[in-house]
């Protein structure tokens, strides 16, 4: 039975799940800006825009998605017949990435969400350590699109 499309499948995870992931982050660290900038205008203070970079930073998922996707897709890997005899493996390459993706991703979110309430009620100054969070989160999504990008088939 030939199983080339689970391979083909396993080529969009990475970019479709990591996608998924920084949505929620983004979403979820908007939804904290927002509610700060509220009460910031609401008290007659200057909005801080440090709020976007905490906004902002689960995006880099997509991105480690999108180069695992064209990894897949580079040179034999996409040949028909060595994706047929590799199709779970290529599957299962892209789905674990595209997990660590979405889960860092939204995880990144979540603690820039706490990093906006922290800097709201705090005149800004834990920020420093909210990108350091952020970036021990931003790690695993690192290490997810490395490490399954090590996993390809040999033939690669």
């Amino acid at each position: 039975m030939d199983m080339t499309w689970l391979g083909q499948i396993g080529f969009a995870l990475p970019l479709g799940l990591g996608a998924i992931g920084s949505a929620l982050g983004i979403g979820a660290a908007g939804r904290a800006a927002a509610g700060a900038w509220a009460k910031e205008a609401r008290e007659g203070k200057q909005m801080n825009f440090l709020y976007i970079a905490l906004t902002g930073m689960p995006l880099s998922q997509t991105i480690y998605g999108f180069v695992l996707m064209l990894a897949l897709l580079h040179g034999k890997v996409y040949d028909a017949a060595f994706m047929s005899q590799n199709a779970g493996a290529i599957f299962s390459i892209g789905l674990a990435c595209g997990l660590g993706e979405l889960f860092s991703a939204w995880m990144q979110g979540v603690i820039g969400a706490a990093g906006v309430r922290a800097m709201s009620e705090a005149d800004g100054k834990p920020f420093t350590f909210t990108i350091i969070a952020m970036g021990i989160a931003e790690t695993v999504g690192l290490f997810a699109c490395f490490f399954m990008f090590l996993m390809l088939p040999a033939a690669a």
